[in-house]
């Protein structure tokens, strides 16, 4: 193997490196500046179902169905354009781009996500993701069921996942074992909801937030050696 083939770090996108929490919110207060609190209420009822069945956030479905029921308001034309054309670079955790490059003098970088065809590249690209990562994106609509399609693209003796998602990461390390590191950054809703930490074993690392990761080296990251951070 090449040195870039030796270790592959796999990073989740939605609350791992872009706080998603704070586009639903701005995308809440749009739709109910809009539409009125009731109507906003009504599309994350929709996308709470829609997220059921799919497994994954499908925000460009969830209008789509809302659509239906609003009898086609030529309103709904414009808020696909707010999704669309949202300002997701601004939304990015504050170190999220220094970590890529700093991971990738270290091993290969993958973006390593969920969702749908449309909104989630686009969300990747406009944020600048894609670009730092020079193009490595994987979308799959589970992806913790989709890593032998990984290996095969990206080939490594190891693997560091980043998530905020503990079951992702457990389902993970339930396939690779020990050739997986495991990293937790608790930002976002689904890293502090207190039944998934009772629900799931700890990540290997847990950190306060993704920036913080610069400051281990590349063993402490695999596990070979204590997690401390360098001075």
């Amino acid at each position: 193997m090449t040195v870039s083939e030796e270790v592959v770090f796999l990073l989740d996108v939605d609350n791992t490196l872009l706080d998603n929490d704070h586009i639903g919110s701005d995308l809440s207060h749009h739709l109910a500046q809009e539409f009125g609190g009731k109507n906003r209420d009504r599309y994350w009822d929709i996308f709470e179902t829609l997220r059921k069945e799919l497994g994954y956030a499908d925000y460009l479905g969830a209008l789509q169905r809302y659509r239906v029921e609003t009898m086609n308001d030529p309103r709904l034309l414009m808020m696909s354009s707010f999704l669309v054309d949202y300002p997701f670079a601004e939304r990015l955790y504050p170190g999220a781009l220094d970590l890529l490059a700093h991971l990738d003098h270290r091993g290969r970088t993958v973006i390593l996500s969920d969702g749908d065809v449309v909104f989630q590249p686009r969300k990747i690209q406009r944020s600048g993701l894609w670009d730092a990562v020079k193009g490595r994106v994987l979308i799959y609509l589970h992806k913790e069921h989709m890593l032998a399609d990984v290996e095969r693209r990206y080939p490594a003796r190891h693997y560091v996942m980043i998530d905020d998602k503990l079951r992702i990461l457990r389902a993970m390390k339930q396939v690779w074992g020990d050739r997986l590191t495991t990293i937790s950054p608790r930002q976002g809703h689904y890293a502090l909801d207190q039944k998934n930490l009772t629900a799931y074993p700890p990540a290997d690392l847990t950190v306060e937030r993704i920036g913080e990761l610069v400051k281990y080296d590349l063993p402490a990251l695999l596990g070979i050696v204590d997690t401390r951070p360098t001075e």
